[in-house]
């Protein structure tokens, strides 16, 4: 199956594996599984959770690389695989089980640019790597300084930011647990819990006894220039001077194609997968953000799609591996 197959006016295409998401996990997957010589179409919408950061840390050989770069080099590298093909700015509107004779078991609707449609794919198996949606604190200036002083990955942006006075701003229940890891790059961190009832005086008391001030009024807006955040202004008035930080986003797994299928998910909503990305469903396997626990290094979330793709093709073939 080649892409001019979806030039062709045909309505539906087969293959052995439909990737579903663009990003590290789905890329390597669809790496591998070219190398398998797999049939694989990646279906790509083209909107990554990590599109406002200016550079990915951790990525071995490729530490600092633009996120889109990344990408970019990734899909070069999928260009020598003829079995590959990949569907740009392209969404899955439903994937649904199918029973088929020549061994198809889903069939994914898409949804093309401009309202297009492409044909039906159907396939074998499928791998989920969609990642999640990430809602921000309502705070009017966030926007302009997420990606660039502002950030939601420790261990990806802390290195960069280490010894400053920092923020970690965020209203879920882990606030006190996240301030406790950022304290490993800065003995300057104040929690801003913007009005929310998310960390308890026992949390708080534990976190002062480490030098973390908790500061719980609502923060009016964000100060600072071109990217770079310089304060924290508070609904008072009143100002606390910061040179970067962090904030806790809330996250939603992005699976809204998938309500006909009953797979497994975890108290957040992300897919349930053993170690090798088998979700509960037979043929249906998870990586990355998408699969329980969530968010993950970009690293770490490409190693599970090359790992998924792997187990993937021992099962296709009847070579099980183990949970």
């Amino acid at each position: 199956m080649t892409e001019s197959a979806y030039k062709a006016g045909v309505s539906q295409v087969e293959v052995d594996v439909i990737v579903i998401g663009g990003g590290p996990a789905g890329l390597s997957a669809a790496l591998n599984l070219g190398r398998s010589r797999a049939s694989v179409v990646v279906v790509d919408a083209g909107r990554p959770r990590n599109a406002a950061t200016l550079r990915s840390h951790g990525f071995l050989t490729r530490d600092g690389v633009p996120p889109l770069e990344l990408r970019k080099l990734a899909r070069t590298e999928l260009a020598a695989y003829p079995s590959v093909s990949l569907l740009d700015r392209t969404v899955v509107t439903a994937l649904l089980p199918t029973d088929s004779p020549n061994g198809m078991r889903f069939i994914a609707a898409l949804k093309g640019p401009a309202g297009r449609t492409p044909p039906a794919v159907a396939a074998r198996s499928v791998l989920i790597a969609t990642g999640m949606r990430e809602t921000l604190p309502e705070i009017p200036s966030l926007r302009a300084f997420y990606g660039m002083s502002l950030f939601s990955c420790a261990a990806c942006d802390a290195w960069e930011l280490q010894d400053r006075p920092l923020a970690l701003i965020g209203e879920t229940p882990d606030l006190a647990v996240r301030a406790r890891l950022i304290s490993r790059w800065t003995d300057r961190l104040t929690v801003f819990t913007n009005g929310a009832d998310v960390v308890d005086t026992v949390e708080e008391a534990e976190l002062a006894a480490s030098g973390i001030i908790v500061e719980r009024r609502g923060i009016d807006d964000l100060e600072g220039d071109r990217g770079a955040v310089s304060a924290v202004r508070l609904v008072d008035g009143s100002r606390v001077e910061v040179t970067g930080g962090f904030v806790r986003p809330q996250w939603q797994p992005a699976l809204d194609f998938l309500s006909a299928f009953e797979a497994d998910r975890d108290d957040d909503g992300a897919l349930t997968v053993d170690r090798s990305g088998r979700t509960s469903v037979p043929g249906l396997y998870a990586a990355g953000d998408a699969a329980s626990p969530g968010p993950q290094q970009l690293i770490v979330a490409a190693g599970q799609g090359a790992r998924a793709a792997a187990v993937l093709v021992h099962d296709s073939v009847g070579v099980r591996t183990a949970h």
